[in-house]
């Protein structure tokens, strides 16, 4: 899962677990949602709070090696789980692109597809040398890649030829390709130097003394297009989760879409402590794999 270090204005969000591919499945998803709403939550108290940043990083060899098709496979209903996780990380990813501060991806592993995705949806990547790539595998495993994925890779990555590679062809992309094309804003070494790079950049940041909420929603609208393809109206999701998930930025003409099969998910979902965060984590009960049409990663 994850947890959530606090450094004066600076917060480091971990994915734990150093034999863990870190996938996403709701769990984990709601796991670190919490976090944010926890640092939100944290940063909103204060009438003039101050200066404030986030560092996402994970152990062990992958940053998020996608989603989490086994867990999905094992759902009683594959497609509708398929269907809510993606959602949970358009969520996640509105949740990351509104935060009222500076975010670094401190990626120390692979981040291949929906991984890359979370990376990048940080204003930063700081990145390994020495190991670990940016991957979008849906070419190789012969699926089509999601429309607001490619709106991602646009807008983070300028060069056409670059973005042509990471989409086109499945280019597994080094920390020095990353650099060079833009992707990637600063190169380490090793899993603590990567850490450390992230860290300085932030405190840098910080020196700025920028509001936050001027911050976020100068972000908001410089990526005004990415979110309006993730659909960012506010509390959607709970319309399309029944209130599964505390808050929600989902695109009204897609939860009517997918409505009829979200609410068909199957037995109602169980909740379990969040133990890092101390907010409710969303477990699906188990049932027989099924076949799939959904990304998967051979890294």
């Amino acid at each position: 899962m994850c947890t959530l270090e606090k450094r004066g204005s600076l917060y480091i969000l971990t994915l734990t677990g150093a034999g863990d591919e870190h996938r996403l499945n709701p769990a984990l998803i709601a796991d670190i949602r919490s976090c944010l709403f926890q640092i939100k939550s944290e940063i909103s108290r204060p009438q003039s709070p101050p200066p404030a940043a986030l560092i996402t990083t994970a152990e062990g060899k992958f940053f998020s090696n996608g989603y989490d098709v086994k867990f999905a496979d094992s759902s009683p209903n594959p497609l509708q789980t398929k269907i809510f996780m993606d959602a949970q990380l358009r969520t996640l990813v509105s949740d990351l692109l509104s935060l009222p501060m500076p975010t670094i991806a401190a990626v120390t592993g692979h981040a291949s597809a929906a991984g890359f995705i979370l990376a990048i949806a940080h204003d930063y990547v700081v990145m390994r040398r020495e190991r670990g790539f940016l991957y979008m595998s849906e070419l190789d495993i012969g699926l089509v890649i999601p429309e607001w994925f490619v709106k991602m890779v646009n807008a983070k990555i300028g060069s056409p030829a670059a973005r042509r590679a990471v989409v086109m062809r499945a280019a597994k992309v080094t920390a020095e390709m990353g650099r060079q094309t833009g992707v990637v804003d600063a190169v380490a070494e090793g899993e603590k130097g990567t850490v450390e790079a992230a860290v300085k950049l932030a405190e840098e940041l910080l020196k700025k003394g920028w509001n936050g909420e001027v911050y976020g929603e100068n972000r908001k609208v410089y990526f005004k297009e990415v979110l309006e393809v993730i659909g960012a109206v506010e509390g959607m999701e709970n319309k399309i989760t029944g209130g599964m998930v505390d808050h929600g930025l989902l695109n009204e003409k897609w939860s009517q879409e997918r409505l009829p099969l979200i609410r068909e998910l199957g037995p109602a979902p169980l909740f379990a402590p969040n133990r890092s965060c101390a907010r409710p984590v969303l477990l699906l009960a188990e049932a027989q794999p099924r076949p799939h049409p959904f990304h998967a990663s051979n890294a």
